[in-house]
C-alpha cells in the first residue's frame, strides 16, 4: 500500500514539475519572441498600423476599409475596395464591412443563384461608374477575398478607377497612376503570388497629396 502511494506521489510530483517547466518555457518563449518582434520589426509586430500626416492612426495596412457614404454608395474621389463578406449589420455605424471578428468568405459556390446575381449586378454597376465595358471589370472587383478583410485589389481594378479619381480630385491621370505604382506590391521573389494595390494606403496618399 505504501509503495503504491509513494509511486503515485512520485508520479504526481513529476507531472507537477513538468507543468511548471513547460509553463516557464512558454512564458520565456513568448517574451523572447515579443522582444525580437519589437526590436526587429516593431511596425509589423504592432499590427502594421498606418498614420496620417497628423500622426493619427487611421487603420492597418493589413485590413481593408470601405470608402462609401452613409447610403453605401461609392465615394467618387476614392479608389474602391473589393467587396467584403466580413460584416456586422448590428453595428451602429455607416461602415460595417471589414469587421475583423467576422473574418470569412461568403461560402457560396459558383452556381449559387444569389452569388451569380450579386456578381452580375455589381459588374454592371462598376462598369457604369467607371465608364468601361462589363467585360473589362476584373473578377476581384465583384468578389470578396477568403478572409473578407483583404485591403488589396488587382492592378487591373485600380487601372479602371484612375480616370474617375483623377477627375474628382482635379489631378492628372499620370499623378494618380504614379500613386498607384507607389502603393503596388509586386510578386514575392518575382513569381510568388500576384501584383496587388493596397487601397487603404493609396487613398491615404491621395488625401495627403499637396
Amino acid at each position: 500500500m505504501k509503495n503504491s502511494m509513494s509511486l503515485n506521489l512520485r508520479s504526481y510530483w513529476a507531472g507537477f514539475k513538468a507543468v511548471i517547466v513547460f509553463t516557464i518555457i512558454v512564458i520565456v518563449y513568448t517574451f523572447f519572441m515579443t522582444g525580437v518582434g519589437q526590436l526587429g520589426m516593431p511596425d509589423k509586430a504592432n499590427g502594421s498600423m498606418i498614420t496620417n500626416a497628423q500622426g493619427e492612426v487611421v487603420g492597418s495596412s493589413l485590413i481593408g476599409q470601405s470608402f462609401v457614404d452613409s447610403k453605401g454608395e461609392a465615394l467618387p474621389q476614392y479608389f474602391q475596395s473589393r467587396p467584403s463578406a466580413a460584416s456586422n449589420p448590428d453595428l451602429d455605424e455607416d461602415n460595417v464591412n471589414y469587421w475583423a471578428a467576422a473574418s470569412s468568405g461568403t461560402n457560396k459556390g459558383h452556381q449559387d443563384e444569389d452569388l451569380i446575381k450579386s456578381v452580375t449586378d455589381l459588374r454592371e454597376a462598376i462598369a457604369e461608374r467607371e465608364g468601361v465595358s462589363v467585360k473589362d471589370v476584373p473578377a476581384d472587383a465583384t468578389t470578396s477575398s477568403s478572409s473578407g478583410l483583404d485591403p488589396h485589389i488587382s492592378p487591373a481594378y485600380a487601372a479602371i478607377q484612375v480616370k474617375r479619381v483623377a477627375k474628382e480630385r482635379n489631378l492628372t491621370e499620370e499623378q494618380v497612376e504614379n500613386l498607384v505604382k507607389k502603393n503596388t506590391t509586386h510578386r514575392g521573389l518575382g513569381f510568388v503570388g500576384e501584383d496587388v494595390v493596397n487601397v487603404v494606403t493609396l487613398n491615404l496618399a491621395l488625401d495627403e497629396l499637396k
